[in-house]
């Protein structure tokens, strides 16, 4: 499953799903020429026995069959943790980072079959800024789907959709990216329409863009700006979606030759007063912390996990969810779209020193995947926040530079959603004024003995002392271990009483007090993590064990007390 809707109904569109031959290989070795494994796409390879605690090089092997002359582009929509693509041997595309898309496009593809090989690396080295040992898993493979598109020499690369609220109703500026692969400049033009879901056709809003020459080899944008008076408005309550389709005409042709159809929602997000809006209606977000982490999938969650997730914070009475610490599945991202439930999404940088964000390759990985985030997961209206760098150095003065180029990167994009970042640094905190919404991550009740309504008043006066004067504040981590199954009088720390007496202290705390917008529970469920010297990578078990809920989604004692303070009026 590519998406939770149908993104074409011209361009062909395969997904590459199922058994692909598998060979892991040293980390100077050629391309292997014999096979010994099957593996599924999409999958970690820990999965297999042999694998389960693999870290290095494997390729990837499958065949295609095409019966025309054709473009091909191949998108990847994760690999973990560094891609490079071969198609007949040549290669086409490298990659790094798990947790974003990217393309791979072949001009000139011949009828017959064709050889496509992927090399995985998950292993850390001088190259990886951003995956490196951690409190959570890097697995290995391809964890995310594949799809295959047969193109023309001109199609459509991407549809941005920005809602507004006038005085008389909605709009949208809608933009189209165009890009010709061909030898000859092509004359084109656009022809839209905004539908409901499931409405009839002749019950879709038509639009059309201006007509525009696309110059060989390149890329044009398309821009229309479009009144949609009577759209009903995407929120957690009402999370009312449509359907956006662009249909493409290259010169005088009356049929369409390409399209691209995406899922958007009407809804305007702010932040006034000390406090978060959307659609003007001040809003707290009620939620978890959650990574894509599962015993039996590892970080290639599969459609009906995603669906027990979510339904599992519902039943919590969540409306909320932060995809610590990067770039969630668009699956995911479109069940959020559907329950209703507002989206942080971050970057995926977490606990890096000064040290380890002066890697010469930090400051381009972090823009590519910053890019590619905002990008691909533009059009979800759930997604209200895009966060950056996960507890890193914003309490120094270089990395303050750095904090400040990302947002500004990420604000240049898209100007229609609020930033952020989630801050352990308490009063030494030196980027609270480059945000939209201050966070704090603290632990009180576990990593000491404060008490948490004092420790976020004192956070709300080093927010306003500090540069968020005024600012909304959310609560982006708080919690403890509680590990499942372990229940003794004593209430120990670990023991699931003391794990859900913590849980209740802090949300008793940031539910009565009006100054906090938001409270992120870390965290959903117990995730893997690296294995390793130090604290932070000795955890027992490999596991960080802090979820509500444990890595097979059993609910522990927290869990209904999750749902009293959610679930309140």
């Amino acid at each position: 499953m590519i998406r939770l809707f149908e993104t074409n109904k011209i361009r062909s569109v395969q997904e590459l799903e199922g058994d692909w031959d598998f060979e892991p290989i040293g980390q100077d070795d050629e391309l292997p020429s014999r096979y010994h494994y099957r593996l599924p796409v999409p999958g970690c390879w820990e999965n297999h026995p042999k694998f389960s605690t693999y870290s290095g090089k494997g390729v990837y092997r499958t065949f295609i069959e095409i019966d025309e002359q054709t473009a091909l582009r191949l998108t990847f929509k994760g690999v973990s943790h560094t891609a490079d693509v071969f198609f007949d041997g040549e290669k086409v595309a490298h990659h790094y980072n798990a947790y974003t898309p990217f393309t791979a496009v072949i001009r000139g593809a011949a009828p017959g079959k064709h050889e496509i090989r992927v090399v995985v690396d998950n292993s850390f080295s001088e190259f990886s800024s951003l995956h490196v040992p951690n409190d959570y898993y890097t697995y290995g493979g391809i964890i995310r789907p594949v799809v295959l598109e047969k193109l023309n020499s001109v199609f459509i690369e991407s549809l941005h959709f920005t809602p507004s609220k006038e005085s008389d109703g909605w709009k949208a500026l809608i933009r189209a990216q165009v890009r010709n692969i061909g030898h000859l400049d092509a004359g084109i033009s656009l022809k839209g329409r905004l539908g409901e879901q499931h409405a009839a056709v002749d019950e879709a809003w038509a639009f059309s863009f201006a007509e525009k020459l696309v110059p060989a080899g390149e890329t044009a944008s398309l821009e229309a700006i479009v009144s949609f008076p009577e759209a009903e408005a995407w929120s957690s309550e009402a999370p009312h979606l449509y359907l956006l389709e662009v249909q493409l005409f290259e010169g005088d042709e009356t049929a369409a030759s390409d399209d691209l159809i995406d899922r958007v929602g009407f809804r305007t997000v702010t932040a006034l007063d000390g406090k978060i809006q959307v659609n003007g209606e001040d809003i707290v977000l009620k939620g978890f912390n959650r990574h894509e982490d599962h015993p039996m999938t590892g970080a290639a969650i599969p459609y009906p996990l995603m669906v027990q997730d979510i339904e599992l914070m519902i039943d919590m009475g969540a409306n909320a969810v932060r995809t610590s610490h990067y770039p969630n599945d668009e699956r995911f991202l479109d069940l959020c779209d559907e329950r209703g439930i507002y989206v942080w999404e971050e970057n995926h940088a977490r606990g890096l020193s000064l040290e380890q964000m002066k890697n010469p390759y930090f400051e381009q990985q972090c823009e590519d995947c910053n890019r590619e985030m905002v990008e691909a997961h533009f059009n979800h209206p759930s997604i209200i926040i895009w966060a950056i760098l996960n507890e890193c150095a914003s309490d120094t003065p270089e990395g303050r530079e750095m904090y400040k180029k990302q947002l500004e990167q990420i604000r240049g994009m898209d100007g229609s959603r609020l930033l952020s970042f989630a801050s352990h640094h308490r009063d030494r905190e030196l980027c609270f004024d480059l945000a939209d919404v201050v966070s704090f991550n603290l632990y009180p009740l576990w990593y000491g003995d404060e008490d948490p309504g004092e420790l976020c008043e004192q956070a709300r006066q080093w927010a306003d002392r500090l540069g968020g004067l005024g600012k909304p504040m959310i609560m982006s981590e708080f919690g403890g271990d509680g590990h499942y199954g372990f229940r003794d009088p004593t209430r120990v720390r670990g023991t699931e009483e003391r794990h859900a007496e913590i849980i209740r202290r802090n949300l008793a705390a940031y539910t009565s007090r009006p100054f906090i917008s938001g409270m992120l529970i870390w965290q959903f469920c117990d995730c893997r993590v690296t294995e390793g010297t130090g604290w932070l990578l000795a955890r027992a078990g490999t596991q960080n064990s802090k979820g509500i809920v444990d890595r097979y989604r059993r609910p522990k004692l927290a869990y209904d007390v999750v749902k009293e303070y959610f679930s309140a009026d």
